[in-house]
């Protein structure tokens, strides 16, 4: 049985609560129950939530150790601003996709780059959560 991860980054602690026109009112925890309703059977999904870049890093070393099969990463602001998360992506050798709850280049400019993109397979943008959804079912062809 493969094992995803899934991987949430600052702010979306907050999904249901934050900006609930953008994102959505399901919560993290509601994702999670989706997510292993719908894969339960046929992965083992771990999920982790940190507003810390360090601790989300940390997270990623561990996963490479741990000989995990591939990374579903929401890396929140730091999708565009650390240069140590994709150092971090591109060092796990990993299949990684990258997902953002909105579509990322209908918002501020500054959202419409992505340091981490190019050390993922996919980018899935602006399905909501379903793209969560969508990121697990690829990596479970792959």
């Amino acid at each position: 049985m493969k094992k995803i991860a899934i991987l949430n980054g600052p702010n979306l602690d907050r999904l249901g609560k934050r900006e609930p026109e953008i994102y959505g009112r399901a919560t993290l925890a509601d994702l999670e129950q989706a997510l292993r309703a719908e894969f339960g059977a046929t992965a083992t999904l771990e999920f982790f939530q940190s507003n810390h870049e360090g601790a989300l890093i940390d997270k990623i070393a561990s996963l490479t150790d741990a000989k995990c099969s591939g990374i579903v990463i929401n890396g929140g602001a730091f999708t565009h601003t650390s240069v140590a998360l994709r150092d971090a992506l591109l060092g796990a050798h990993l299949p990684t996709v990258e997902v953002h709850i909105s579509n990322i280049y209908k918002r501020e400019d500054f959202r419409h780059t992505s340091l981490t993109a190019p050390a993922c397979i996919a980018v899935i943008t602006g399905l909501g959560l379903e793209g969560y959804h969508a990121a697990v079912r690829f990596l479970l062809k792959g």
